[in-house]
């Protein structure tokens, strides 16, 4: 440690008298705190931004002409998240975050406020507290960002939406996240359509035709906005492809849904605590192969090439290997997303080294409940398909 000290002290001496001896003599810079951020790109993604959560095609902001490595944009905020990013693309990438998960911005502005820019977890992110007009500012020369709210945000243009049909799709609704087959609601006039059922905790949104995530969607204002016993947070609703907002149930039970076409809004009215739904088969099984499939799994969510188990009987099916954090289910056959899956009797069913949350499964197309794996590590997984069960092992 002292030699290094000494050589470092020497270098610095050496360095110095060059520079002093040079014909055309400059100021010795010295830089202290974070180097400059160069790039000629900034963007920022999130379900607060005009382009939602899309990776590929995220929201630019503008370099100023004065400062190249200062960025500006001016426009429109929903209530919801955000990071910013240099490319497009990639969320493996490093994301410019604040300091601490959850900063607000909001009516009252910020000042050169700190900055941080990493890859991975932890995955900081703002939150827009009021909806708006905003001027964002972006120091990436000095890692410091500032914002001032510039209005309310301008009224919604709304034209009355002719449907002949009103579906409501997510884990939050009978049939899932299945866009093939989703909840079908009933016509009770031109624009009034009513949902009367159960409905889980957990996420949803509503369409006017099936098949086509891409397809403009009736969505909540935010994202996030919840529905429960006391009605829904906010009666009005958009029709838009972004932002990606979704209403969020947070009481499961039975209710009534009404979704107002001409005046965009949806009243939520909670009826009591959910229908009985009627017992899956249990009947065995029959299935000559079975895979998993999930980000949790080596194939991760190729449907077309799960990962295959071992047929070790008539109803006994093993995986022997790695999984990494993450989700999985299991089918029957590959190629279709429509389905019945095996799933766990509730969604997140932990699945770690020590073995399984609980151990029984069902077989149906929705809802999408999914094991949630929670430690990396080789494990041995065996489906008992007669009994409905699944037996986790850590592999030796």
């Amino acid at each position: 440690m002292k030699l290094n000290r000494l050589f470092s002290a020497f270098a610095g001496i050496v360095l110095a008298a060059g520079m002093t001896s040079c014909d055309s003599e400059k100021d010795f810079v010295v830089i202290d705190g974070e180097l400059p951020i160069k790039t000629t790109t900034l963007y920022m993604v999130g379900d607060a931004t005009p382009n939602g959560w899309d990776i590929g095609n995220p929201t630019a902001l503008q370099a100023s002409a004065d400062d190249p490595l200062v960025f500006t944009w001016d426009g429109e905020l929903y209530k919801g998240e955000m990071k910013l990013c240099l490319t497009t693309g990639s969320w493996d990438a490093p994301f410019i975050r604040p300091e601490v998960h959850g900063t607000e911005i909001g009516k009252t502005a910020i000042v050169d406020a700190k900055f941080i820019m990493h890859a991975g977890d932890p995955d900081e992110k703002w939150r827009i507290s009021d909806a708006g007009k905003y001027r964002l500012t972006f120091n990436l020369r000095q890692w410091t960002m500032s914002t001032e709210f510039l209005g309310e945000p301008d009224a919604p243009v709304i034209t009355p939406i002719v449907a002949d049909n009103v579906y409501i799709v997510g884990d939050a609704t009978p049939a899932g996240w299945n866009i093939d087959a989703p909840t079908q609601l009933s016509k009770q006039s031109q624009y009034i359509f009513v949902y009367e059922g159960n409905l889980n905790a957990g996420e949803m949104k509503a369409y006017t035709q099936s098949g086509d995530w891409g397809a403009p969607a009736i969505r909540p204002t935010f994202g996030g906005c919840k529905i429960s016993k006391d009605g829904v947070e906010d009666a009005a609703f958009t029709y838009v492809s972004n932002p990606d907002n979704k209403w969020n149930i947070a009481d499961a039970g039975k209710y009534r849904l009404t979704f107002d076409l001409e005046h965009y809004t949806l009243t939520a009215e909670y009826l009591g605590e959910p229908d009985p739904v009627e017992e899956p088969s249990r009947q065995p099984i029959e299935a000559e192969a079975v895979y998993i499939v999930g980000d949790a799994t080596p194939n991760g969510w190729n449907i077309d090439a799960p990962t295959q188990l071992s047929k070790q009987s008539q109803y006994i099916f093993v995986y022997e290997g790695e999984l990494v954090p993450g989700e999985l289910k299991a089918c029957t056959q590959t190629g279709d997303w429509g389905v019945p899956f095996i799933r766990p009797t509730f969604n997140g069913c932990k699945i770690s080294l020590s073995g399984v949350e609980n151990a029984d499964f069902v077989y149906i197309a929705n809802p999408d409940d999914k094991w949630q794996v929670t430690e990396s590590g080789q494990y041995r997984l065996t489906f008992d398909l007669e009994h409905y069960t699944l037996t986790v092992e850590k592999k030796n």
